[in-house]
């Protein structure tokens, strides 16, 4: 599948309210972690936030995790990188203990795909990365590997908001 970057629609749509709606419901999500926590998705609202839809049997999703976490590493005071696993919550205990993250992880089981298509991806395919401004509005979204263009041009399009 190709990589697709598309920025949200203009002017505002139904879809567009349908996502409004798709991130109300997950600033109100809290979701298992692996170590037996909770992410609570509601701490994270007021920061710009990078969040990505993975599974451990997607090849392309565990292919772009060490740049994720390079980016959680290194824009950390900048961006926040969150993961969502639709996946179960044995198979990414798994596979973090052979290739551990450095930034949070959510299991959300396979209801997952469906929060993913409420934030506006239809076929719930994976992997699937958004990027959220401070203010809670969705600046992109992306179908696919993520790759270090687009993170590139992701930080741009923060930068841009701040001015």
């Amino acid at each position: 599948m190709q990589p697709r970057t598309q920025p949200p629609a203009s002017p505002l749509t139904p879809a567009d309210e349908a996502l409004a709606a798709g991130l109300a419901a997950l600033w109100g999500a809290r979701l298992p972690t692996p170590d037996g926590g909770e992410l609570v998705l509601a701490q994270w609202q007021g920061r710009a936030l990078l969040l990505n839809f993975w599974a451990t049997w997607c090849p392309p999703c565990v292919k772009e995790l060490p740049l994720l976490d390079r980016v959680a590493r290194e824009q950390s005071g900048r961006l926040g990188v969150l993961g969502i696993a639709v996946d179960r919550q044995e198979s990414v205990q798994a596979f973090l203990r052979r290739t551990p993250v450095s930034f949070p992880i959510g299991v959300a089981g396979f209801a997952g795909s469906a929060l993913a298509r409420d934030l506006g991806n239809p076929q719930g395919a994976l992997p699937y990365t958004l990027l959220i401004d401070r203010d809670g509005r969705l600046l992109a979204r992306h179908l696919g590997e993520t790759r270090t263009e687009d993170v590139e041009a992701w930080l741009q399009a923060l930068d841009a908001r701040r001015t």
